[in-house]
């Protein structure tokens, strides 16, 4: 703890800087700042987080020391302002405000006029002349603070605010609309009928003693830290609940005097756009909380040039320096009293995606900033790059959706974007109305009629088709690594999982909420931002970025948007130290990447090309014999090799990881009468054996079964069909003049022995293939590091891998216990309760899985120097989890296309350690 806990500014000089945001808040360490470069602030003191933290860790007492300390500093504040707390004929007044390290808007109390009593009241008439603006202040603090600190909040959601209940009634007896519209005489019995209240609710009267006030807000503010709304903005932000708030006491000015008098808050910049205009609206005759609270339409800034063309000139001349200084758009609190303005505030803007890259790139050219800078994550968060890729819905029709009550639930975002189209339930019906009411037009422009949304309980990949056809996927089980939401983000789908307000009912081909109810065909939105479910068609509009890169129907030169991009993304590639690939199976998924800026693939999962060849995979998987086995392996070879010629030709020379055959057999398999019926008609034998079949097949805990390497073990012949596609393929396209290069990876390995026999097989295949075809392709071998064991014998695995890539979904499933597709039902509870910081499917979780990684990498390149090491699993387009990797020493990340921009970014944040 430090030895000082008071910090004071005023009269130009103040004891704290900006760079001391940790220990006075970001509003103190600011009003500090601005103090010392010589801007108008109102005198104040700032209690540091320090005491906050000993405020929870003492039964909510405070050190000491601080009385004296806080009687010193508001001596001084008297002293700067020629005013006297408390005082009957010469009143000082102040408010009392919050301010954690990092700007948490509107999450805690603040406490305005505090010094107000009866008597000081009449000294503040006196002085300034103006018996309405003194009542008008006087009603405001008596409802601020008995709301804030003496507890006359609403009871329930249903109750009113009693002070609005009060107020409401008052206009309504005089006729009047606006506060400002109440006389001297209304005010005054305003006040009367607030301290009744007061009375009646806690038992006690309205403090009158100025300190007691003070006192009583500080303790407020102090307490506002732990409540409800505020602990969840710090988990929605990653914000350490230890940090604690820092408390403010700043002298009043008054924007409330009269016309001469105003209040605001403004930009630098405008914070949606990015577009380098004065920003922001104000109030005339108002104080601060009015231009927030709405109750008053408020003006753009503009026109405060014509009204108070003196004021704007010097506000704009402030916002050029505060600009020059912070070298970073500002998000400012002003007063006019009387003519004069006062600076209440500056802190970094709140900035949307486009604006921060706008920002960003605009400050480089302008010379306020270098490219490293316009890098950093405060700048440019990497997840804040989904708005300037993914089609986002139109804000005035999903207000306009949201005010009409078609709000019906919310679950886990799992795939950034806007979608609306109609229920399909079941993958086929998606597939079959895309294929006829969807198609483009000869102008490659779609039929809204033909959208549709994928609504399932939870995805499979048999699915695969109706995802491929769906605009968005929406389940109502599941979670972020979920399988809906693993493809959804790879396919660049607007997805919502583990939404488990929704009841499906396939039978009915119904979905209902509440009193909702939606059929088959219905209209339906999904907010993939946010998690939000409407009811109906809300109007989308897709991102240039994406009309330059992936529909070609924006040339570059003609996207303001997408050049800036661009050069962001020029930048942060000459810097980065990680590669970033992508995980795609199709061609075009892997031009979509490369599109994106992807340098690989780190991860192709075969089992999806299987899908587009289920039957004879069936008969593969329902052989009764080895021969027949290899009959219906031969049946999938031609096409597994087309498939890998797709692929080897999208990438263009660059590094292909195609990972062998890994889910359970029995997921491939139809497990309805009609599907087995059919299936036993196809393979001319009883349905009843087919039953059988996929009886016997059936595993109580599939993950952890008969899959990954242990299949290539038991029936190395599909390995064996598998590599031959693969090397086939290979030299095909490297014959034809592009460059190949494959990495073979065997999953699920635990013992080395399961690789080595593996790996002879991709050999044998290679060496059999490149004798056939007369040419050779440069190839490795290696492994999928997705269990503990693998981890920890990671130096003898290594002696037979030429390369690891950790599959961070099911090291995280396996090394926690916790399943992927059924942690929904808890993993909310557990972030609330704060048992766990980040849900681990999203972000690695460091400690456990993450020092299982490292045990890995460490072991793995004390084998073999060399070793190429890599992700492969969601978290690799992650940032937080992409930085990780970086430390631990990563060769490469691999994630979904559409996280590509977002790895890179975070990957040269990580390179810069910023």
């Amino acid at each position: 703890m430090s030895s000082k806990y008071v910090y004071f500014f005023g009269n130009g000089k103040a004891d704290g800087r900006a760079d001391m945001k940790a220990l006075l808040g970001g509003k103190g360490a600011n009003l500090a700042e601005m103090t010392n470069i010589g801007l108008p602030v109102p005198a104040g003191f700032t209690i540091t987080t320090e005491v906050c933290t000993y405020y929870y860790a003492n039964n909510k007492t405070y050190p000491p020391e601080l009385k004296a300390e806080v009687a010193k500093a508001l001596k001084m504040t008297e002293d700067a302002m020629g005013a006297k707390f408390g005082d009957p004929k010469n009143p000082l007044l102040v408010s009392c405000r919050s301010g954690a390290r990092d700007s948490m808007p509107g999450m805690m109390d603040t406490v305005l006029n505090i010094g107000l009593n009866e008597s000081t009241l009449r000294g503040l008439i006196e002085k300034t002349g103006n018996e309405r603006f003194g009542w008008d202040t006087y009603r405001r603090f008596v409802q601020m603070y008995g709301d804030v600190v003496l507890g006359l909040k609403p009871q329930s959601k249903t109750e009113e605010d009693p002070f609005e209940v009060i107020l409401h009634g008052m206009k309504h007896d005089k006729g009047v609309k606006l506060d400002t519209e109440l006389d001297v005489n209304d005010l005054k019995e305003l006040v009367k009928r607030y301290k009744k209240a007061v009375k009646e609710r806690t038992g006690k009267d309205f403090p009158d003693d100025a300190l007691e006030q003070m006192w009583g807000a500080i303790g407020a503010v102090f307490g506002s830290w732990m409540n409800d709304r505020a602990i969840v903005y710090r988990r929605q932000y990653n914000i350490p609940h230890e940090w604690g708030t820092a408390t403010n006491i700043c002298s009043m000015v008054f924007g409330n005097m009269g016309d001469d008098c105003s209040t605001g808050v403004a930009f630098t910049r405008d914070p949606a756009t990015g577009e380098k205009v004065f920003y922001g609206e104000y109030l005339v005759n108002a104080q601060g909380e009015d231009v927030v609270a709405g109750i008053r339409t408020p003006k753009k800034i503009a026109e405060l040039q014509k009204e108070m063309p003196g004021v704007y000139q010097q506000l704009d001349d402030i916002r050029g320096k505060l600009e020059k200084h912070y070298r970073d758009v500002q998000d400012i609190e002003f007063t006019v009293q009387k003519g004069k303005l006062w600076m209440l505030q500056t802190r970094n803007g709140k900035r949307t995606g486009f604006a921060a890259v706008r920002f960003a790139v605009d400050m480089v050219q302008e010379g306020l900033i270098t490219k490293e800078e316009a890098l950093t994550v405060n700048r440019i968060p990497p997840d804040d790059l989904n708005q300037l890729l993914q089609p986002i819905f139109d804000p005035a029709a999903k207000r306009q959706a949201v005010a009409e009550g078609k709000l019906l639930a919310k679950g886990i975002n799992a795939g950034p974007g806007a979608a609306t189209g109609r229920i399909k339930f079941h993958a086929d019906d998606a597939e079959e109305w895309v294929n006829k009411h969807g198609k483009p037009d000869a102008h490659g422009k779609r039929d809204p009629n033909g959208r549709v949304v994928l609504v399932r309980k939870e995805t499979s990949p048999e699915d695969i088709r109706g995802m491929q056809a769906a605009d968005g996927i929406l389940t109502a089980f599941g979670g972020a690594s979920s399988h809906a939401a693993l493809v959804s983000r790879q396919m660049g789908k607007v997805c919502i999982v583990g939404c488990n307000g929704l009841n499906i009912d396939y039978a009915k081909g119904t979905l209902t909420v509440g009193d909702k109810v939606l059929k088959d065909g219905d209209f339906i939105s999904i907010d993939g931002f946010t998690g939000e479910v409407i009811a109906g068609q809300v109007a989308t509009k897709p991102s240039e970025v994406i009309q330059v890169l992936i529909e070609k129907t924006l040339k570059p030169e003609q996207s303001k948007v997408y050049q800036q991009y661009a050069e962001l993304m020029k930048w942060a590639d000459a810097v980065r130290k990680l590669k970033v690939r992508t995980n795609a199976d199709k061609p075009d998924q892997a031009a979509q990447a490369i599109a994106f800026g992807a340098e690989g693939i780190g991860l192709c999962r075969t089992e999806h090309m299987f899908f587009d060849h289920i039957e004879p995979m069936r008969e593969m998987i329902l052989a009764g014999s080895k021969e027949d086995r290899k009959k219906a392996l031969e049946k999938l070879l031609p096409y597994q090799r087309e498939d890998f010629e797709g692929l080897f030709k999208a990438m263009k020379g660059f590094p292909v990881t195609i990972r062998t055959l890994d889910p359970p057999l029995h997921e491939f398999l139809p497990h309805d009468a009609k599907g087995q019926q059919e299936m036993a008609t196809r393979m001319g034998v009883k349905a009843e054996v087919i039953a059988e079949r996929v009886k016997a097949l059936h595993e109580f805990n599939p993950m952890l079964g008969f899959r990954g390497c242990r299949l290539g073990i038991v029936f190395p012949e599909i390995t064996e069909m598998q590599c031959r596609a693969i090397f086939e393929a290979a030299c095909n396209v490297q014959k034809s003049g592009t460059a190949v290069e494959p990495e073979i990876m065997i999953p699920l390995v635990a013992f080395p022995a399961e690789l080595k026999a593996q790996a002879k097989i991709v050999n044998d295949v290679a060496k059999a293939v490149f004798a056939e075809k007369g040419v050779e392709v440069k190839y490795l071998v290696g492994t999928m590091i997705e269990l503990p064991r693998a981890c920890v014998a990671a130096d003898q695995i290594a002696k037979e891998a030429q390369f690891f890539s950790f599959g961070t979904n099911d090291l995280t499933q396996t090394g926690l216990g916790m399943s992927r597709d059924d942690y929904g039902s808890f993993i909310r509870h557990y972030l609330e309760s704060d048992i766990v910081p980040k849900d681990p499917f999203q972000t690695i979780d460091f400690d456990g899985v993450g020092a299982l990684m490292k045990i890995g990498v460490e072991k793995g390149r004390a084998t073999r120097t060399d070793l190429k090491i890599g992700i492969c699993g969601e978290h690799g387009g992650e940032p937080d989890s992409v930085k990780f990797c970086h430390k631990i020493g990563l060769n490469y990340v691999s994630c979904s296309p559409f996280r590509v921009p977002i790895a890179r970014l975070a990957a040269a944040q990580a390179a810069l350690g910023k």
